[in-house]
Formats: C-alpha cells, structure tokens, sequence
C-alpha cells in the first residue's frame, strides 16, 4: 500500500505539473488558432534563466521567479504574438506549425549558445531535497505540495476568470466569432496577446517546476522535449476545454509513475517505456477523439505553387547533375562527401514535397522513416565485413519496402486526420521511434536467434553496392544520390502532371469535394503515404551510408524537424525546395560550423568570437523559418521569379554567367579555393536580378516583374491578381463575352476580325 501512495503522489505532481503547461497551450491556441510547437522551448529558456538568475547571479529564489514567470513569461508571448503569430492569417497550417517549429529550435540554438551544452548545470527543489512531510507514512517533498497547490490554484483561477469575469468572457468570444467582438468594441489581436503572455508564463512556471522532479539535470532538447509531454494532456480537452485537459494531465502522471512501479525489472523495455508513453498516449487520444468533418470548400491560403512541366523538370535535373559535377572537381575528398550527405538529406526532403507540397498531409517526422529503412538495411542488407562490407541491392528493396508498409500502417490509424491532428499524430510516431527502438541497445532472442535493433547504440552502415558500381569511391556516391534525387524528382513532377498529381491536389484543397465526385480518399491518402515514406526510406539508408555510422540522435524528432523547416523556407511544393532544404540541412550546415571550429582552434585568441559566429548561424536559420508566414510559398521561388524578370535583361544574365564561369576557371587552377567560390558565386546569384533591376529598369518591367511572372502559368488568372483593365479584358475573353470599348461599356457591334477572334 505504501509502494502504491508514494507513486500515487509522484504521479499526481508529475500530472500537476503537465496540466499547468497544458493550459499555457490550450489559451494559445484557444485566442489565435495556432498550435505552440515551441511551448516546451519556452519553458526551457525561462528555466534556464532562473538558473542564471538562482545560481549563476545568487538572487533569492522568490525574486527570480518574479522576474522570471511573472516579466520574463509574459514577455515572451507577448513579442512572439505581436512579432510572428499575428501575421499568420490566410496561411496554411504546414505554414503555421512551421513558424511555431522555427522559434522552438531558435530557441534551442539561443540557450544552447548562451549556456554552454557542455557544462553541467542542475536545479535543486524549492527549499531543498530535505524539506518534507509525511502523509499516511508516505514522505512528500515541500517542492510536490508546491507543485500540486499551484496547479489546483490555476486550475480555479483560469475557471473563475472564463466564468466570471469580463476578460474571461472576451477571450472566449475571440473563439466562437471575432467580428462579432470587434463590432462591441474590443481588440481580438489585444486579447490573444494577453493570451500568449498568459501561456508563455505558465509554460515558464511549468518548466522551473518540473526540471527537479525530473533529475534537475538542466539540458536544452531534454527539457523541450520533456515539456512537449504535455501535449498529450492538451489533447485530452482537443485543444478547447482546460477542465479535461486537467483530467487528461493527471492520467498521463500517473501513468508514467505506475508504469516504473509496477512493471517487471526484468523487462529491458520498461524505461524506454515509460519515457514513450505520453507520445503513445497522445496517438491514441488523436485516434480516439471525434474529428471535425470534411470541409466543404476550399480554404484560400496564401501559397502559390507553380506546376512545372516534365520536360523543364528533365532539363533542370541534367543541368543538376552537370553542375554537381563540375562543382565535385573542385573539393577535396571530405567536401565531396559532405556534399553526397547534403544530396542523401535531399532524397529525403522530396518525401516531404510528394506528401505535404502535393498532397497536403502532414508528417513531423520524415527521418523516422530513414531510421526504419536504416534499421533493415543494417541486419538484412549487409555483406562481407570490415572494409569490404557492402549493402546490396536487394537488401536496400527489401529496406524501401519494409518502409513502405511501416508508413501504410502509420497512415492506417491517421487516414481520417488533417492538419495539426495528423501533424501531431507523426511527431508521436517520431518520438516513439525514437524512444523505444533507436535506444533498445539490448540483446533479445526471438526463436532462438539473438539480436539488437540498435546494437551499441551506433550502426555501422557501409556503401552500396549495385553490380559494377560501388559508391564506396565518395565520388561515385555524390553522383549516383545526383542522379537518384533527380530521377525521383523527375518522377514526383510527371507524377503532379498525371490524372493521380490532379486528384492529390484535389484532395489538399477541398477533400469534400474529391469526395463527391467519386475519387476514394482513403486509397489516395493510403498511396501517397506509402510513396512518401519509401522515398524517405531510401533517402535514410544513403544518408546513413554516406556517414559511416549513425546513431539514434542522427534520426531524433528535433533534426526531423529542423529538416522540416527548412523544406518549407525553400519550398515545400516544389523539388528545388527538396534540393535547397536537404543541401543545407546536410551539408550547408555541417560546412559552416565546420569552418567556424576550424578558426576556432587555428586562432585560439578569436575562439569566441568564432563559436559565436557558428551559433549566430544556427539562430538566423531559425529566424528565416520565423519567416514562413510572410512568403509561404518559398524562397527559392523568389529567386527564381527574379530570373525570370530578366528575360529580356540578356546582357545581365550573360554577363552574370559569365562572371561565374571566369570564377570556376580560377577556382579549378587554384587561384582560390571552392569555400571562396561558393560564397562569391551565391552572392552573385542572389544579387543579379536586383542589379537587373538597376541597369535596365525598363527591360525588367517588359517581363511585368515579380508580379507577372508570379502566375501560375501562361493564361492562368490568379485570384489575388489585382483587378485591372487588362485582367477584365482576359476574364471576358476566357468567358467569351462582348470586347469592351474604351470606356468600359460592352461593345454593341465588332469587326469581323473581333467576332471571328471571339469564337
């Protein structure tokens, strides 16, 4: 009995604690529509400054958390509202979570540059480990009964402030009609912000609170992803309700607790367990709970995909290869296999534009996908040993395959949810893939034969192997994942072109709709998932081979994530938007912070400064996924729209290229070395259309700039093109009505000319 009281309690602080982050989310999203993927992140960095504030600078501990929960929160939410959030209107919801993904790992990348991963840093209990009391023989900690009376204390104050206060009723009727609110005179944007510095708070409170009961250990993407726990909890009350997301808070507790009391210590599982359960929990509670119907119409967002056709997509991929090549002779042999990593991340990304660009469903958790595939292919797919092991071919089919049907069955389950539902429901799988199969390191015996999903803790993956072509040369791979990506490529843009690309579209836009007339979403949704998941598949197994060795964080939720962002900055709807999302992801990352270390140690004077340039990097990054909302469709699409607004500046563009072939030929004799190229030659090609834009103003606006160049194809009207003369004169041609004449009125009589034009 006492066994059951102790874990009873714990459960109960630990559910405590989740409730309070809880309703942080559940106001957000409640005032503005937007899921706070970065919630946890900001509990982190509120908890790392009443460390600093605590430990660091010895300040009494009720004044840090003053500062802390009650300036620090508060002003957080408050800067991300007025900043990011509210300038989300009309985007999709990849955009949305996308945003909310960018200031989580912003956040992670801040606190990890201000406080050293390094150095070991610890929160001790409020009053210390010794201050207790005992309740029916059971010792309870000052710290739980702190944790448990703040949590009941909230839980009353958040019902008497929806109920019975005047603030509480306008922040309700910000969710059921905002234009009605405004009419009566108040601010909707005022009340979510006031919201998003109530959750910022309570995210904050919940991570200073929860940080000793877990070890107190204090590290960036633990703690992030120990506050993330919480969604389940949200989800109990589907993100609209606080009194169950209470309920669901205090389930998910206990669980945790009576699952470390009660299950066998036998069981090598039980840890892994325990820290999967709140992702198993929340898969369930998203499978369980009833889901909004079809919509039935259309949601007019502000992305804008251009279809390109197979034959540009065929051009554009040999000019791809040849570029890579011609780009191969002039690196070193570590560049070149940085660069086959950056190009493996790229196969991957494509996953992402066939299933969310083209389809619009959502997955978090693409190197999930990879580490399934990489798990297969490492026990099914090697042979030889040592330095002459290889995978073979039919070990990487049987891996692509495997994968394929681990993504139908993760889509089986999801296949009735959209949006954040299914967003959630993969970031669940990621993080229970995670949890409980990239950390089994322990020998198992299944009829008779021992084995260990993920021996050691690191899989040794060796080179493909594909007849007379052996990528073990890094030259050979860069090429072949060339070629590989822009095959997949190729394929993925017919496919968007076909009668299937059609209905995938359909179904993003309008899934009632596709419904009604007779397409069967279940099989569209079902088909996508699985291709998504093979291309992912094989993407993984190349970038585990293009590594050597990887390990479990190689294929964590956070690089998933990041992986995401990126993808979506470039372009989620197009395969360049794979290319720049996988090259940077890969490689542009891995190079820059290589370089700024390799300063670091060669002027150890400047080490700082170097660190610090290497950290801004990663935080910038961050900032242009912040960035999504004010151009959803992407960046590479602005580069491109800029080129094509020089099509009649030839001079430029020939002068540009030529330019750039000048710098190639230094670089290939040694004059100066590829980092010196590359970085010239982006500069060159982000500023060209500007200089364009400069030298002949007049040839740039022949072309209609940005704006012409932004429909969607040659005769196509956009719906948010302004409304000129010339769009009515080609809305009436396309609907073939009367010419207009010069003022306006319909035409009474035309010429034969006009007539014969007309029909």
């Amino acid at each position: 009995m006492t066994t059951f009281l102790t874990f009873t309690i714990l459960g109960l602080v630990l559910g405590s604690v989740y409730a309070i982050a809880a309703s942080g989310l559940v106001l957000t999203y409640n005032t503005s529509g937007i899921f706070n993927f970065a919630h946890g992140a900001q509990a982190m960095l509120g908890t790392f400054f009443y460390w600093q504030l605590t430990v660091g600078w010895g300040l009494p501990v009720w004044l840090s958390l003053v500062l802390v929960v009650g300036v620090l929160g508060p002003l957080m939410g408050m800067l991300l509202h007025s900043v990011i959030m509210r300038g989300l209107r009309g985007v999709s919801d990849v955009a949305k979570i996308v945003v909310t993904v960018a200031v989580m790992l912003g956040t992670v990348y801040l606190s990890q540059w201000i406080w050293s991963p390094e150095e070991s840093r610890t929160l001790d209990m409020f009053f210390g480990t010794d201050a207790s009391v005992e309740v029916a023989g059971v010792v309870v900690r000052v710290h739980e009964i702190i944790c448990l009376a703040v949590a009941v204390g909230i839980a009353v104050g958040l019902r008497l402030l929806f109920h019975r206060t005047r603030t509480g009723v306008v922040m309700r009727g910000t969710v059921d009609d905002p234009d009605l609110l405004r009419l009566n005179g108040h601010d909707p944007e005022r009340v979510a912000m006031l919201s998003w510095a109530m959750g910022s708070g309570l995210a904050v409170l919940a991570g200073i609170l929860i940080t000793p009961i877990s070890g107190g250990s204090l590290e960036a993407n633990a703690l992030t992803l120990l506050v993330i726990d919480a969604f389940a909890a949200a989800m109990f009350g589907r993100l609209r309700s606080i009194p169950p997301a209470f309920i669901g808070a205090m389930v998910l507790g206990l669980a945790a607790t009576y699952v470390t009391a009660y299950f066998p210590t036998d069981w090598t599982w039980t840890g892994n367990f325990r820290v999967s359960l709140p992702m198993i929990i929340l898969f369930v509670v998203i499978i369980v709970l009833p889901q909004d119907r079809l919509r039935g119409a259309a949601v007019r967002t502000r992305e804008r995909f251009r279809v390109p056709s197979v034959r540009a997509a065929l051009v554009w991929g040999a000019v791809l290869v040849g570029g890579v090549f011609l780009y191969s002779l002039l690196l070193e042999e570590p560049g070149i296999t940085t660069l086959g990593l950056g190009m493996a991340f790229a196969i991957i990304a494509l996953s992402l534009t066939v299933l969310t660009g083209y389809a619009g469903e959502m997955n978090l958790a693409p190197l999930s996908f990879g580490a399934v595939a990489t798990v297969t292919a490492f026990h099914f797919g090697v042979t030889g040993s040592g330095l002459d092991a290889r995978l073979t071919p039919w070990g990487i089919l049987l891996a692509v395959a495997a994968t394929a049907v681990v993504g139908g069955l993760v889509a089986l389950p999801a296949l009735r949810l959209r949006g954040l539902y299914l967003a959630l429901a993969t970031l669940a799988f990621g993080a229970l893939l995670s949890n409980m199969v990239l950390r089994d390191t322990t020998e198992h015996t299944l009829f008779g034969v021992e084995f260990a999903l993920f021996p050691d803790g690191t899989l040794i993956v060796p080179k493909p192997r594909l007849g007379p072509l052996d990528l073990s040369d890094p030259l050979v791979f860069l090429l072949s994942c060339t070629v590989l990506f822009a095959l997949i490529a190729l394929g993925l843009v017919a496919l968007r072109n076909s009668g299937y690309g059609r209905r995938l579209a359909a179904m993003k836009d309008s899934p009632a709709a596709t419904a009604m007339l007779g397409q069967d979403l279940v099989k569209l949704k079902f088909g996508v998932f699985m291709l998504s998941a093979a291309i992912a598949g094989l993407g993984g197994i190349l970038m585990s081979s293009a590594s050597g060795s990887v390990e479990g964080d190689n294929f964590g939720i956070i690089a998933s994530l990041g992986l995401v962002m990126i993808v979506v900055v470039g372009g989620i709807g197009y395969v360049s938007g794979a290319l720049f999302g996988g090259l940077i992801t890969g490689a542009g990352f891995a190079v820059l912070i290589g370089t700024f270390n390799e300063l670091a140690v060669a002027h150890p004077e400047s080490a700082t400064i170097f660190r610090s340039l290497g950290s801004i990097v990663m935080v910038a990054t961050a900032l242009i996924g912040m960035g999504v909302g004010k151009n959803p469709t992407g960046s590479v699409q602005d580069l491109f729209d800029g080129y094509r607004s020089l099509r009649n500046a030839k001079p430029v563009l020939f002068g540009g290229g030529a330019l750039v072939a000048v710098l190639y030929v230094l670089a290939l004799i040694g004059v100066f070395g590829a980092w010196t190229f590359s970085l010239i030659t982006l500069v060159v090609a982000f500023a060209l259309p500007a200089i364009g834009a400069k030298l002949m103003p007049h040839a740039v606006e022949a072309t209609g700039g940005h704006a012409k160049s932004a429909e969607a194809a040659p005769g196509e009207i956009r719906d948010d093109e302004p409304y000129t003369d010339d769009l009515r004169d080609r809305l009436d041609r396309a609907l073939g009505l009367p010419a207009r004449t010069g003022d306006g009125r319909p035409a009474q009589t035309a010429e034969k000319g006009d007539v014969h034009a007309l029909a």
